[in-house]
């Protein structure tokens, strides 16, 4: 099992960069960051300097979306990175959250996340594509490479992973909901004549090490609040009693009322106060390192090739630190 960090881009930048320093030495394989550029400072401009600081660390937005960026910029930022650094950039991407609707905007539909991720592979890789009826190809572009790895929850998203995705990156660690939603990415990329096992599973949730459970469960409620606005969404759609989406992923959110995305991914975000302690627990690692490795050992037989650390709480450091000592010689 691979092992990723995942960090919100606050300022100062440098101490992301020394943080994913730290993190390569003790095993992490990769470094991801939110993207927001509202909410937090720019990442792609943190990539660079994160890349320069490491030798083997892959780097990737957790996640990007088609709106913010035109899909030529995305391709040629990817693809210069690569150029600069080697093959170690990972598109990670989806239909959009915060750094849509804290504009007042809302996600893209699945159709345009599709041709987007299509046209942002292409040209990174150096291939031509066709865009708004002209042919488009980033001529310095040799040998590229850029995994394009998609996050989803429902049974549309997770079909498009299978078809078209390289990997899947799924906000929550819940064994037997991630099980139910790999089983779902394999069998599309099966219908789709692709090899299922060729899709790369990375689980990213907070993990929180030490012994006092009530205080690390107040330090990661806001995980459960950021995971409700996608299951929101998905009850928007298909009700909330639906044989499409296990009701284990949809009931907890019907005292859910509005979001303050102004404490997006942050600890005591009161807009998470409907979130229980048993959806901490399920959704995310938290106690001593012996627990983490349980539930890692689970994850990992459903499936799950990296497991991505959402560090956005009061014990960063020491968590990164207990991971590289414990966790990460037990099972990378």
């Amino acid at each position: 099992m691979d092992f990723g960090l995942v960090l919100q881009t606050d300022p100062p930048a440098w101490s992301l960069v020394d943080r994913m320093r730290r993190a390569e030495r003790l095993g992490f394989t990769h470094g991801w960051t939110f993207d927001s550029c509202v909410l937090w400072q720019e990442p792609f401009v943190i990539h660079s300097q994160v890349l320069a600081a490491t030798e083997r660390l892959r780097i990737g937005p957790m996640v990007t979306n088609p709106r913010t960026r035109d899909w030529t910029v995305t391709a040629s930022v990817f693809a210069t990175l690569n150029d600069m650094f080697g093959p170690r950039t990972v598109c990670g991407i989806g239909r959009g959250d915060s750094a849509l609707r804290v504009t007042g905007g809302k996600p893209t539909t699945l159709a345009v996340l599709e041709q987007a991720m299509r046209v942002i592979k292409e040209l990174a890789e150096g291939r031509e594509v066709q865009l708004h009826g002209t042919a488009v190809r980033l001529p310095w572009v040799r040998d590229g490479s850029l995994p394009m790895w998609m996050g989803a929850y429902g049974p549309k998203a997770l079909e498009l992973v299978g078809r078209q995705a390289d990997g899947f990156i799924l906000q929550l660690a819940d064994p037997y909901l991630t099980r139910w939603m790999v089983d779902h990415v394999r069998q599309a990329a099966a219908d789709a004549g692709r090899d299922p096992n060729s899709i790369t599973v990375c689980v990213a949730a907070p993990a929180y090490v030490g012994d006092d459970l009530a205080h690390a469960r107040e330090q990661c409620r806001w995980f459960g609040g950021m995971v409700g606005n996608h299951v929101a969404d998905l009850v928007t759609r298909y009700g909330d009693a639906s044989e499409a989406v296990p009701t284990a992923l949809t009931e907890y959110i019907k005292d859910r009322h509005g979001y303050d995305y102004s404490h997006h991914g942050r600890a005591g975000n009161r807009s998470t106060d409907f979130v229980p302690d048993e959806i901490v627990d399920r959704f995310c690692l938290l106690g001593p390192p012996s627990a983490h490795l349980d539930k890692l050992h689970e994850l990992r037989e459903a499936g799950v090739d990296q497991f991505a650390i959402y560090a956005m709480h009061d014990a960063i450091d020491a968590t990164v630190e207990s991971y590289g000592q414990a966790v990460i010689p037990e099972l990378a």
